[in-house]
């Protein structure tokens, strides 16, 4: 390898690192940003968090990387560019294509690497992401007893304090609802200040009670008596301790195998397998819907006319008869009977056909479902090459580098991408294109304009010079403006 090619991956694997992180830090802030609710008050230990955040710093990875690749090759050529290395290697005989070549093939590297990573690794990290985040949701927040409300966050009990002081953890005017016996409020405790722990293990609450009254509902042995009694216990104390048993604070870890039918966490040969299922029992059962309504009454009723006149038979067995003879010829209350008839039956022929056409149409969209996702492990990968097209002669012909006119033009052609993308994908999953057409008309779009651009920062094109327009409008106006003059 030349030393132009050791200098060109130097150049760009620099800031492709840098952006890399850059937009993958930002999704992950993204991220926190839109489940702080769930993750908020949920006393969880700092690994899980670190564990949390790495498993979804993985599934970002495909996303992150092809905007990374863009905004690093408009880096790497607007730096070069602004300081004259391009010019010096044009200089010396050396094409912009000769450049960009040992970064074509990092790239297509970087590009299998990529599809390797959403095929192999992305589904066990969403998988193992989703069943986090799920279980991270069904843990119960910590516990936090507010004043003049009864929290029910105990399983079996209701507690209401009516004061807290917060320097002392005194506690006044505590009331206690024992339901765990599921019969009602059976049980209720009453003290006038108090004290409330953890245990050391954090499995049990302990209230210190002071200065208060228990009250319970006894069971009643022989209900058969008529003048029925409802005997219940009260108690009064000075001093009472009551152990309440937690549960459901601990994070409990769920299957894997939770989410291994989901669509975004299986690999090809899952998705395969999925489609060719799909496709069968989607086959099958529109056979099926098709035959129950050739056969019903519904679509056909053969033997509903009597031998009459009206009717006359052929040899190959079909049917031919007039209808407005035929309905002539009855009485007027056999047309009202034969029309209800009719009505009915086709009433029922349309809900059948409606229902049956929704369930195929569920059915259809859950397919495309996955064989959209079978399309983007490759449409991911594949962005990276065309991104690159599209920044490496962009900041050829810019000659800007830095973080400044990179980052919008960045920005500016991924939200495109992002915008065609997400459109193809809708357009697929409702079956107004097919699942290969949605979700490459976002590559089919731009790729060609990658190319358009090569050409044009190949042919040192002025396409992207402000200059050029500040020229033309400069021209533009002096010439309207000597119109005006002379008129």
């Amino acid at each position: 390898m030349k030393k132009i090619d050791w200098f060109v991956i130097k150049s760009f694997t620099g800031p492709l690192v840098l952006t890399f992180f850059i937009v993958l830090f930002i999704q992950i802030m993204q991220f926190l940003w839109m489940y702080v609710d769930d993750l908020a008050g949920k006393g969880l230990e700092f690994k899980i968090l670190i564990e949390l955040l790495f498993q979804f710093s993985l599934v970002f990875v495909p996303q992150a990387l092809p905007l990374g690749i863009l905004l690093a090759s408009l880096m790497t050529f607007g730096n070069m560019g602004e300081n004259f290395e391009l010019t010096a290697l044009k200089s010396s005989g050396i094409s912009l294509q000769r450049i960009m070549r040992p970064l074509i093939i990092l790239l297509m590297l970087i590009a299998v690497a990529s599809f390797f990573f959403a095929n192999n690794v992305l589904p066990y990290s969403s998988r193992k992401a989703r069943t986090l985040m799920y279980d991270i949701q069904r843990k119960r927040p910590e516990l936090n007893i507010q004043e003049g409300t009864f929290y029910n966050g105990i399983d079996g009990f209701s507690i209401k304090i009516g004061n807290k002081d917060p320097e002392t953890n005194r506690l006044e005017r505590i009331l206690i609802y024992d339901h765990r016996a599921t019969t009602g409020n059976n049980s209720v405790t009453f003290a006038d200040s108090g004290y409330m722990r953890m245990t050391p293990d954090e499995s049990g609450l302990i209230f210190t009670l002071y200065n208060g009254y228990s009250y319970n509902d006894l069971k009643e042995e022989n209900t058969a008596i008529p003048d029925r009694k409802y005997p219940f216990r009260s108690d009064s104390f000075r001093e009472q301790s009551m152990f309440i048993e937690l549960g459901g604070f601990d994070l409990e870890r769920s299957d894997l195998n939770l989410w291994k039918s989901n669509s975004t966490m299986l690999n090809l040969a899952e998705l395969n397998m999925f489609i060719d299922s799909l496709n069968t029992r989607f086959s099958n059962r529109r056979e099926v819907y098709l035959r129950e309504f050739e056969t019903t009454r519904l679509y056909n009723r053969r033997n509903y006319m009597p031998q009459t006149e009206n009717r006359d038979t052929i040899d190959s067995g079909s049917t031919i008869f007039n209808a407005d003879s035929l309905y002539q010829s009855i009485t007027p209350l056999q047309r009202e009977s034969v029309l209800s008839v009719a009505l009915r039956n086709a009433r029922a022929a349309s809900k059948y056909v409606t229902e049956k056409s929704e369930t195929l149409h569920r059915e259809k969209k859950s397919l495309r479902k996955y064989e959209i996702e079978w399309h983007k492990k490759f449409t991911l990968a594949f962005a990276c090459m065309v991104f690159f097209f599209i920044g490496a002669p962009l900041g050829a012909i810019i000659r800007k580098g830095g973080l400044g006119m990179p980052v919008v033009i960045s920005v500016l052609f991924f939200v495109v991408y992002y915008v065609l993308s997400l459109t193809g994908q809708k357009f697929a999953e409702e079956g107004i294109t097919d699942s290969a057409t949605g979700m490459w008309s976002a590559t089919m779009i731009l790729f060609p304009i990658g190319i358009f651009l090569t050409y044009k920062a190949t042919t040192d094109s002025v396409i992207m010079n402000t200059e050029t327009y500040t020229l033309f409008l400069k021209k533009l106006f002096g010439r309207f403006g000597w119109k005006t003059k002379t008129g």
